[in-house]
């Protein structure tokens, strides 16, 4: 017989992190780290139930971005020297506005004080003058001890953490704070795997580090995460996406425009719709946030608080030439989740510039081709004795500038600029000349799309989706609506009452789906109930009941519970596994047994 159950009782958004904290750390989702020794602020150690639902989301996004799109995949370290990333730019750019607290001294992130104080919703995009001036006209608090914060200087900090790489006067390093940067350094091998033809991608997941100076909201800012993410290459003249296979998927946005307008909203349209009339710019962006929605739905966000948002100019990251992010509704916020930026040349070229390798492809004309060519070819004797030591700078100045403006050797002299001084060379020095000459293609630099999943604020998001309260048999009960692929544990087995042939039955059927390759638990602790309110809470989708009628019936047979209708069915033992894993996949509805 089915529990009596009546739908949702009303509960406050405000409400729901809090719980939703308290669920998880007592059913083993995720907790804070080295509670022992008082924990540490931004680190958080997913347990069973966390690890096994991120393990799931992961395996998800991996069949979707990585399998289903034919790209490859990589395991980078996390630790990269510091060249990399000061080819990259993240010395230089990657820094967050710290305000620190006269009285206290608590560090604070100043956008994160004026958003959470004021009706400015993007304060990270406000240059760092007009946030101290808008801490000073609001007479902003330190949000640990109230002391005023007015006429405090806000500061860059950098977010990664440094490191040394080997012992005594070793080399600096960083651990690494995307894991995009493994990917781009590995171009000139990962071109050869892909047999340097365009378009290709390359995927990773994994671990990623940034110094947060105020990690807050459990998982959802924290300061080692992971990083789920796809760099994909392409010939930025020739390739086009295949966008005919998500021109129809429907997707709320939020551009810039309407954001900077004063009435703007959320606008609802198609993918399609969305390109021609160029609210999205790059058809390439465009054709990932059409594969992502319906993904997203899949592992169970709530599509009626999801959106893309677009970058505003101040916001964006200095390598991306336009970004919109996947957000979710939060108690009333908005998350983000996910970036999709569209990188063009930057991260390649800049690390052809910094290091000693190519970073670029041969792209192969469909016939040879006659051109003009400016050259150079100096007379060694007069540089070498002229410069000595910069000679083959020197050189490399003159190919730079024959390239790009031959023009520059009309006269008698030429100018080039070395280390930031001028000199002037006679021309007939040179060796400068026009020739014609046969090329078969091309070297290229790829342009890069790029998109960025946050997993840890992914696993929150669909939990907090998920969380749910009802009331079945008179008692108020929580539970959380996974979707089956992604939930840790997929059924529970129990024995009915405390008898030997009852929990021998029912192990030796935990054993049988384990071998069908379903996550089970079997539980034989309290009355039924408390072990049906226990999966539910833990968001078990199915539970399966061995009870007398089970070893003494002619025809052998299990009650099946349904987690959010907690209606029941019998079902015979023999078709248990392969049904269980028709209802996993979707390929049965439990309302069709």
């Amino acid at each position: 017989m089915s529990e009596q159950r009546q739908t949702d009782v009303a509960e406050t958004d405000e409400s729901t992190s809090e719980k939703l904290v308290e669920l998880a750390k007592r059913r083993g989702y995720f907790f804070q780290s080295s509670g022992a020794y008082g924990g540490v602020g931004g680190f958080y150690t997913f347990g069973p139930q966390g690890a096994a639902l991120k393990g799931n989301v992961e395996d998800a996004w991996r069949d979707r971005f990585a399998v289903a799109e034919g790209n490859m995949e990589i395991d980078a370290p996390t630790i990269m020297p510091e060249p990399v990333f000061e080819a990259s730019g993240h010395l230089d750019g990657f820094d967050d506005m710290l305000v620190e607290c006269p009285e206290c001294g608590e560090s604070h992130r100043a956008d994160h004080v004026v958003e959470d104080n004021t009706e400015y919703e993007d304060a990270e995009s406000l240059p760092i003058p007009e946030v101290e001036d808008v801490i000073a006209e609001y007479e902003l608090v330190c949000p640990s001890c109230d002391a005023g914060l007015a006429g405090q200087a806000v500061e860059a900090f950098n977010l990664m953490f440094a490191t040394n790489i080997g012992p005594g006067d070793s080399d600096p390093g960083y651990l690494r704070p995307e894991t995009a940067q493994g990917i781009f350094v590995e171009f000139p091998r990962l071109k050869e795997y892909a047999r340097n033809q365009l378009p290709f991608g390359v995927t990773q997941i994994g671990r990623a580090y940034r110094n947060e100076i105020s990690p807050r909201r459990s998982i959802i800012r924290t300061r080692e995460f992971t990083q789920a993410e796809l760099e994909y290459f392409v010939d930025p003249e020739e390739d086009e996406p295949p966008l005919e296979r998500v021109e129809d998927v429907e997707v709320t946005l939020y551009p810039a425009s309407e954001q900077n307008a004063e009435d703007g909203d959320e606008v609802r349209t198609t993918i399609g719709d969305a390109v021609d009339d160029g609210v999205i710019g790059s058809p390439w962006v465009a054709y990932f946030l059409g594969v992502a929605k319906p993904w997203y739905d899949a592992v169970g966000v709530d599509m009626d608080r999801f959106r893309f948002r677009q970058h505003l100019s101040g916001e964006r990251a200095h390598y991306a030439a336009d970004c919109w992010d996947a957000e979710s509704e939060i108690d009333g916020n908005w998350i983000e989740m996910a970036g999709f930026a569209y990188r063009s040349d930057y991260d390649l070229s800049k690390h052809e510039e910094h290091s000693d390798d190519r970073f670029t492809i041969f792209k192969q004309y469909d016939e040879p081709q006659t051109v003009e060519r400016a050259v150079v070819d100096p007379d060694m004797s007069y540089l070498g004795p002229e410069f000595g030591g910069d000679a083959q700078a020197v050189v490399q100045k003159l190919e730079e500038l024959a390239s790009r403006d031959r023009a520059a050797f009309d006269g008698e002299t030429v100018e080039i600029v070395l280390e930031g001084e001028s000199h002037e060379l006679p021309v007939e020095k040179t060796g400068f000349a026009v020739e014609e000459q046969t090329e078969a293609g091309e070297h290229i630099t790829p342009h890069v799309v790029e998109p960025s999943f946050g997993v840890d604020r992914l696993v929150y998001t669909v939990l907090h989706h998920a969380y749910s309260e009802d009331e079945v048999a008179g008692e108020e009960r929580t539970y959380l609506d996974l979707d089956p692929e992604v939930a840790p544990t997929f059924v529970g087995v129990f024995p009915l009452q405390s008898d030997d042939e009852l929990e021998a039955e029912a192990r030796d059927i935990a054993a049988a789906l384990r071998a069908e390759g379903l996550a089970v638990t079997y539980d034989d602790s309290g009355n039924i109930g408390r072990r049906y309110r226990r999966q539910d809470e833990v968001g078990t989708p199915f539970c399966v009941t061995v009870d007398y009628e089970t070893v003494e019936a002619d025809e052998r047979s299990v009650t099946v519970r349904e987690r959010d209708s907690t209606d029941q069915k019998r079902l015979p033992i023999d078709d248990l596994p392969e049904t269980l894993s028709a209802l996993r996949t979707g390929e049965l509805e439990f309302e069709e047994l």
